[in-house]
């Protein structure tokens, strides 16, 4: 008997598994309710009454053999199946980058320009009254802007609507902030109008007030230089030429020589050299009354900007559409400016 178990002893130390197959016949052998080592456990009671506490403990050792090569058998099994063949050598993949939307570049570099001159930036609702787009802006009643042809109004409520501009925010910063104001406005704005290559009901601007005392033209036209050179390049000049706006007096509207050109003309600037690509003024003093400054004491600038109108002369787009379209193809050439 004792020499049965040293004999199967043997047979499972000898027995050689090396695939899923081989490891299902050992278990079937040995293991099984018909196996070697279960076969001998039902033949213990038939041990000599002396030898039992020996074969026992032999018997015991031939089971946990067993089961211990069963167990390590499946383990290399596992390992070998989920290996996976690495060079390590070899150089990696490199993450795919990912890009921001130009009119978010555009607007960050807006941003960033006018921060380097003392300006901060401050944000306001989408939904506005009467009061912060139109009359505290000095609009007459009879203004277009103020038709729905021009304008989405909440529920066909004239005091509710659509900010047309973020010039709103300015009115809001006036009212709640004694000068000196030094602030920039970007945010979304909406207006009533027919989509198209160079047109969109959606867009966004950008605007800039300073209201302190002894605030001039000059120190406008200097700041706007300031921005256009650090925007387009240091060679870009500017003009001013004059135009109305109901909330600046006096108003002008701001050209850039062609960064395409150089100014010799194209069909980007029309063939002129220059480019429109903002609108400014001194504050209204009727304005500033509204808001509850002494346009006496104090006087200001503001400008405004589309940062769609940027984004399309500083990477040559020629069609607002794309801005809003989402498309994968159109985004990726932005990759290495994210």
């Amino acid at each position: 008997m004792l020499q049965n178990v040293t004999d199967i002893q043997q047979e499972v130390i000898d027995y050689n598994i090396t695939d899923i197959v081989t490891l299902e016949e050992f278990r079937l052998l040995f293991l099984s309710k018909k196996g070697k080592v279960s076969l001998l456990f039902d033949q213990f009671k038939t041990v000599p009454a002396e030898q039992k506490k020996e074969f026992g403990q032999k018997l015991n050792d031939l089971k946990n053999l067993a089961i211990a090569k069963l167990t390590n058998a499946q383990a290399d099994l596992l390992v070998s199946k989920t290996k996976i063949d690495i060079d390590f050598s070899l150089p990696g993949d490199s993450s795919q980058i990912g890009s921001r939307h130009p009119l978010s570049l555009v607007r960050n570099k807006i941003n960033e320009i006018f921060n380097r001159i003392g300006f901060t930036i401050s944000d306001g609702p989408e939904i506005e009254d009467d009061w912060h787009v139109f009359s505290a802006l000095n609009f007459p009643a009879d203004h277009p802007a103020r038709d729905m042809q021009d304008t989405f109004f909440i529920e066909k409520n004239p005091d509710i609507l659509l900010r047309t501009h973020t010039s709103s925010v300015q009115i809001r910063m006036m009212e709640s902030q004694k000068p000196p104001i030094r602030a920039l406005f970007p945010g979304r704005v909406f207006r009533n109008e027919a989509i198209s290559a160079r047109a969109h009901c959606i867009f966004h601007q950008v605007e800039g007030l300073y209201v302190d005392k002894n605030v001039s033209f000059a120190d406008l036209k200097q700041t706007l230089l300031y921005f256009a050179k650090e925007m387009f390049g240091k060679d870009t000049q500017i003009r001013l030429r004059p135009s109305f706006f109901p909330f600046t007096e006096p108003s002008a509207e701001m050209d850039i020589s062609c960064s395409i050109c150089g100014g010799k003309g194209c069909n980007i600037c029309k063939h002129s050299g220059w480019v429109e690509i903002l609108g400014c003024g001194m504050v209204d003093p009727n304005v500033l009354e509204a808001c509850g400054i002494d346009s006496k004491e104090f006087t200001g600038f503001a400008f405004g900007m589309g940062i769609e109108r940027i984004t399309m002369l500083k990477y040559q787009i020629n069609d607002i559409r794309l801005f809003f379209e989402n498309d994968v193809r159109f985004i990726k050439q932005f990759t290495s400016e994210a």
